[in-house]
Parts: structure tokens; C-alpha cells; sequence
């Protein structure tokens, strides 16, 4: 006769069928980061619950490439999995993407409102957007050099442009850049080419706040260009307050691509509100006149990669700083209650040399209380005497001195 098992023997029971990440994503462990991001794409497309609905193994597929994902992602769990396997990563803290366009109203509601809360809910690209571009059943828009365009998405949907590069504007390098005035969420999409015409993804931006505006970009300068993830931060933050601090450069990873080849490119921007359409601002620009830029950001990613190496140091220090500084004050603590309750012992032996039988407390305190209250009395009486002897006496009506003239008769 079958036994149920408990919810923690299933639990137990699905780690131990769990497959390695790499053979997930049909990949190698020396795979790049780009050619793991595009196996991730191509297999959770293919088994998306839009694309196949009412088939649980499909779904569990879906769960397990995202899951394989959020590991190979992710530099340092990637590092921790190759070196221990599963007992290194922490599978609770794995942050999964949700595809606003799957979600019910209700869902949607909810994760909007935690998004506010500051929350970091992390969105993808609908999968209908994605196998449309794959398909080749898009509307593709000119983006000329140098000429901003300004429209509106709808929510999980995207606007899709072609760029043409000459040879000269590619060595010199090749930015596209989006902003929003009205803050809108959103993504910058940039697609590969396939064999057959189709378009799929390659790279994707989120868009971050900027002081009043909302922006994304694309920085294909010829050197590696960093880009920052928040959202691994933003997690560490919600588990450990330093964190904030200490994993704020975590996510500052090269980006995949560094330039581009002459020809022409494909962009999209895709709306990434909760329940609204997103303005945004699109513009295309050649690198040459800004020489100076490019060195500027050269330097300074640099000093950023230094000071992340600094700051790593710095936490190891600090850690061990903080430490002692907590032994120290509960050890304070500790000393003081000792020297007090000493101090108490002490104050006890003294009093104990007498012959005098002990003092009842209470009755002392009913003598004071009782002495205070006569003593109080007696001023009242010396006060009530006082005021009766200075009070000047009134003449009684039968005391009252008449004259009477004896000349006139009554």
C-alpha cells in the first residue's frame, strides 16, 4: 500500500533528481556567458506555458531551464555550483523572471504593488513578442543616424527599428540609447539575424532611473563597455543592510558585445509597465565625435573595476572589525551588570554588622506617611487660629452707639 510522503521528503526527494545546469542547457562549462543566455532563450521559448498550454511536462521543462539559468547567470553562483554543486547555491534566493504577459489581473496587481514597495521583480520579454521577431512577423521602422524618434509601446509588446552602419561608423563605434520623460519601465532589445530571415535575441537592457527621466543604452565602442546590474543588489540589501554597500558594483559585468560590423541592425523597444503603454524617446548615434567621451568612460569603468576589487577587501576588514566591536559591547555590557551586582554584595555585608534588628520598610514608610499627615493637621489648626485672631470683629447690631437728641421730643 503506497504512503503519502511529507511536503520536506518531496522537497528532498526533487533535489536529488535535479539535473546539472549544464546539461539543462545543452551547454559546456567553458560556455560564454552570451552562448548561455542564448540557449536559455531558445529552450524557454520553446517550452513556454503560452506555447504549451495543458502540458505539465512542458512545464516542468519551463522550471527547470529557468532555474538551470538563474544559476549559469550569475557569476558568482556559477563559480560556487562548479565548485561544490547544488549544496552551494542557495536555492531559496534564486530571483526568477516573470512574463508579465502570462500573468493574470490579479497576479499583475500584486506584482506591480511590490515593485513599488521596492521589491525588484524581475520581468522578461513575452514570449509571443519573441517567437513574432523569430518568425520574421514584425514591422521593422528605419532608425536613421542622429535622428531621435519619439513614440508610445503598449504594455508587453515592442516597437521594432533597422539601423545601417557603414564600415568607418562601425570602427568608429555605434550607440543607441532610449529615455523615457514620463519614467516608464521598459527594455532595449538588440536581435541577431538567423539563417532564415527571423530575429532573435541577443541582448536586452533594463531601463533604470535616472533623476527624472527613465533610461536605457547600448554602447558598442570597439573596448569592453560594463553595464550594472541593480537587481542582485537590491536582493542582497533586503537579507543584510551592508550588503547595500559592499555588493553595489556585484553587478558590473562586461557586456557580451563590444562592437559592431558594418551592415544593418536590428533594435526594439519593448513596454515593460504593469498596465500601461510607455513613452519613449529612441536615438542612433555614430561615436566619432565623441572621442573624448570614449576615453572618459574608458577611465573611469576602470576605476570602478579597482574600486570594486578595494571594496571586496574592504569587507573582509570591516567584517572582522564589526565582530570584535559586538564582542566588545557584550562584553560591556556584561562587566557592568557584574560590577553592579558586586557593588550590591558589598552594600548587603556592610549592613549585616549590627545588633539592631532589621528595619521593616514598610512600617517606616506608615510612620513617615502617618507623622507627615499630624503634622499637617497641626498647621492647619495654627493657620485656622491665626486667621480668627487677625480677622477684625464685627459690631453686633445691639452694640450700636445711638445718638438721640433729648431737645427734640420722640
Amino acid at each position: 500500500m503506497p504512503t503519502n510522503r511529507s511536503k520536506s521528503e518531496k522537497h528532498d526527494a526533487a533535489k536529488l533528481l535535479r539535473r546539472d545546469p549544464y546539461e539543462v542547457l545543452s551547454v559546456s562549462r567553458n560556455s560564454t556567458d552570451q552562448e548561455i543566455k542564448s540557449a536559455y532563450r531558445r529552450m524557454a521559448l520553446k517550452y513556454h506555458p503560452d506555447k504549451n498550454a495543458n502540458d505539465p511536462e512542458a512545464a516542468d521543462m519551463f522550471k527547470e531551464v529557468t532555474f538551470s539559468y538563474s544559476i549559469l547567470s550569475d557569476p558568482d553562483k556559477r563559480r560556487q555550483y562548479d565548485t561544490a554543486g547544488f549544496e552551494a547555491v542557495d536555492s531559496g534566493s534564486q530571483d526568477l523572471e516573470l512574463d508579465l504577459s502570462s500573468l493574470g489581473a490579479v497576479n499583475t496587481m500584486f506584482a506591480a504593488l511590490f515593485s513599488k514597495l521596492g521589491v525588484p521583480i524581475k520581468t522578461t520579454v513575452s514570449a509571443a513578442v519573441l517567437e513574432e521577431a523569430l518568425n520574421g512577423v514584425i514591422t521593422l521602422r528605419p532608425l536613421p543616424l542622429g535622428q531621435p524618434i519619439s513614440k508610445k509601446v503598449e504594455k508587453q509588446s515592442a516597437h521594432f527599428y533597422s539601423v545601417t552602419i557603414t564600415e568607418e561608423e562601425a570602427r568608429a563605434g555605434f550607440v543607441c540609447r532610449v529615455q523615457s520623460s514620463d519614467k516608464s519601465k521598459f527594455k532595449l532589445l538588440y536581435f541577431d539575424q538567423e539563417e532564415n530571415g527571423g530575429l532573435s535575441l541577443a541582448l536586452q537592457e533594463e531601463s533604470v532611473k535616472t533623476g527624472k527621466i527613465t533610461s536605457a543604452g547600448m554602447y558598442f565602442l570597439g573596448f569592453p563597455v560594463y553595464r550594472l546590474d541593480q537587481t542582485t543588489t537590491s536582493m542582497a540589501a533586503a537579507k543584510d543592510p551592508d550588503a547595500a554597500f559592499f555588493k553595489k558594483l556585484d553587478g558590473f559585468q562586461p557586456c557580451e558585445i563590444t562592437e559592431l560590423k558594418a551592415g544593418t541592425h536590428f533594435f526594439a523597444v519593448y513596454g515593460d509597465n504593469f498596465f500601461k503603454s510607455a513613452s519613449y524617446t529612441i536615438e542612433a548615434l555614430c561615436a566619432a565625435p565623441y572621442r573624448e567621451e570614449k576615453e572618459y568612460l574608458r577611465a573611469v569603468e576602470s576605476q570602478i573595476l579597482t574600486k570594486r576589487v578595494e571594496i571586496s577587501k574592504f569587507e573582509t576588514e570591516y567584517r572582522e572589525v564589526l565582530a570584535q566591536f559586538t564582542e566588545m559591547t557584550s562584553r560591556y555590557a556584561q562587566e557592568m551588570q557584574a560590577i553592579d551586582e558586586l557593588l550590591k554584595q558589598r552594600n548587603e555585608i556592610h549592613a549585616s554588622y549590627t545588633t539592631a534588628p532589621p528595619m521593616k520598610r514598610s512600617t517606616s514608610k506608615s510612620k513617615n506617611k502617618g507623622s507627615l499627615k499630624e503634622a499637617k493637621e497641626d498647621e492647619d489648626v495654627r493657620e485656622k487660629r491665626s486667621t480668627t485672631r487677625d480677622r477684625p470683629k464685627k459690631k453686633k447690631w445691639y452694640n450700636i452707639h445711638l445718638k438721640v437728641d433729648k431737645r427734640k421730643p420722640c
